[in-house]
């Protein structure tokens, strides 16, 4: 049980990361290929871009799961906690059905390259891998959507569900430090 929580909390961490190491790693050996030894990699920059391509659907994930994608919030202004997670609640159950059209469409375009059996030019990997990071990354979209979306009904239905959590406005918190690091930080605080 612990490994699913830890793999919850970390899911799209874990791909971020290691896209952006292969990405960064690939981009600075072509660097280093060009500019010292004079000699270039053909296969750097294609894989450097299909790595931004899975970084940017995963990072949609990530954005969805810390309730940090842009969205425009003047409504938001207008209403009160519970109002607010309704405004909220809507909004999420109209990105999850963009989402899941996005997971069906993507998944059948992807089978039918990875079928077609093309290739990339330079890796000669399935293009059809590339195409996957469309429906992977919007279906994980779509379960931190419904999770989201389950603490909303709950804390609409009057269920234990922090507040803060359902209605503060997450665009105003600390950009990139976890939820763990917060608390020893706002501990610290209130020792001070």
């Amino acid at each position: 049980m612990k490994a699913i929580k830890w793999l919850d909390r970390h899911f799209e961490e874990l791909f971020l990361v290691f896209f952006s190491v292969i990405m960064v790693g690939s981009i600075s050996l072509q660097v280093f290929m060009r500019f010292i030894v004079g000699s270039s990699l053909e296969w750097s920059e294609e894989l450097a871009r299909y790595c931004f391509i899975w970084l940017v659907y995963m990072g949609i994930s990530y954005g969805v799961k810390k309730q940090r994608h842009i969205k425009v919030d003047v409504l938001l202004l207008l209403f009160k906690d519970k109002g607010k997670v309704v405004l909220n609640f809507a909004a999420n159950f109209i990105f999850l059905l963009f989402a899941l059209f996005v997971v069906v469409y993507g998944s059948s375009i992807a089978v039918y390259i990875l079928g077609w059996g093309q290739a990339s030019p330079a890796l000669s990997i399935p293009m059809g891998l590339v195409y996957l990071a469309t429906p992977v990354g919007m279906g994980a979209t779509a379960i931190r959507l419904i999770q989201q979306m389950m603490k909303q009904y709950t804390f609409l239905r009057g269920g234990k569900v922090d507040k803060e959590e359902v209605t503060a406005d997450r665009m105003t918190d600390n950009y990139g430090v976890s939820d763990e690091l917060e608390e020893s930080i706002d501990g610290r605080r209130g020792r001070a």
